[in-house]
């Protein structure tokens, strides 16, 4: 990236300098707070610099990224992959069995049969549906050193159950590196606060309204830790009177459909947000609740056809207004 491609990064009267831009398929903003011109360019070069390598490696909507390649081969031959493939595989490896197979990065059959995007004038067929889970299954993936197979043609890997809240923890370093103490890192609402915007030693994020979108029914006050949201409101498409959110239970092949409409989880990363945040509404509020006080240094929201519910730790990170 060339300075050119920030005409407005001026700070305003808090110090706070913001750009917007798209990447990995969503709306993204960086807002920091650093005194000198020229280094607020550094570092944003460095960040979207990182981003835009990550996204032509890992994203499967780039027909020459790794993913694709690794997709294409699919019962056919076995992938070399360098070491932040391995990383990324590494991880997927362990989020599947920290969410008990909720998280399934071998998806994608499903998510392609129920696309959200496009004009669905009839569901699946059960038969589509269950020739697409068939071939997902993360403990079908074969690995050894510096290589990955999908045995059987037609399966495929998509990272974006993690990719993007993976992204925000590696922006939070390049900032940190950068000596940035204040910054709100947001890609797609998966977002990491650092210190505060110049007015409060927090940033305010507010929670969207699953049953309302476009309004909030609170805010979080964020400082060193992350929020991220799970929820069907935004994508989903509609068949027949009925909504069908782009969160697909691998158990069932089905998009979720257990009365859930968000989940918001603060934690130290936000890929520990994230994840937490799409088990919670995948398994509905009582039990996803329930995981989620499991782990140490959590909190949590769910929010269904019934109401809001929090855990003691999210009740004291609400702030009404900043």
């Amino acid at each position: 990236m060339n300075q050119s491609s920030y005409p407005s990064i001026q700070a305003d009267a808090r110090g706070v300098r913001r750009v917007e831009f798209r990447a990995l398929g969503t709306p993204c903003a960086i807002q920091f707070r650093l005194e000198d011109e020229k280094q607020s360019l550094q570092f944003l070069n460095a960040a979207l610099g990182w981003l835009g390598r990550f996204e032509a490696k890992f994203s499967r909507f780039r027909t020459d990224s790794l993913v694709s390649q690794i997709n294409r081969e699919a019962g056919k031959n076995w992938v070399r992959v360098d070491a932040e493939m391995s990383e990324m595989l590494d991880t997927a490896e362990r989020l599947f069995r920290l969410t008990e197979a909720i998280l399934d990065p071998t998806m994608l059959p499903l998510l392609q049969v129920w696309d959200w995007k496009k004009l669905h004038t009839q569901l699946p067929s059960d038969a589509e549906i269950s020739h697409a889970k068939s071939l997902v299954g993360w403990d079908k993936v074969e690995r050894k050193n510096g290589k990955v197979m999908l045995p059987t043609a037609g399966m495929g890997l998509d990272f974006g159950g993690f990719g993007k809240e993976f992204a925000v923890d590696q922006l939070v370093q390049i900032a940190r590196q950068f000596g940035i103490k204040d910054a709100l890192i947001d890609l797609g609402r998966d977002v990491y606060g650092m210190g505060g915007n110049g007015l409060h030693p927090f940033w305010h994020v507010g929670l969207e309204d699953g049953m309302n979108p476009g309004n909030c029914w609170g805010g979080v006050a964020v400082s060193n830790f992350s929020l991220c949201t799970s929820g069907d409101y935004a994508r989903r498409f509609e068949h027949q009177g009925k909504r069908y959110g782009h969160i697909i239970d691998p158990r069932t092949g089905w998009p979720v459909a257990n009365g859930m409409r968000a989940a918001s989880v603060c934690a130290p990363s936000c890929l520990q947000a994230g994840i937490y945040s799409t088990a919670i509404f995948v398994m509905g509020r009582k039990e996803g609740l329930a995981f989620a006080l499991c782990a140490p240094g959590l909190d949590a929201s769910a929010q269904d056809d019934y109401g809001i519910e929090l855990t003691p730790g999210f009740v004291k990170r609400q702030v009404q207004a900043a």
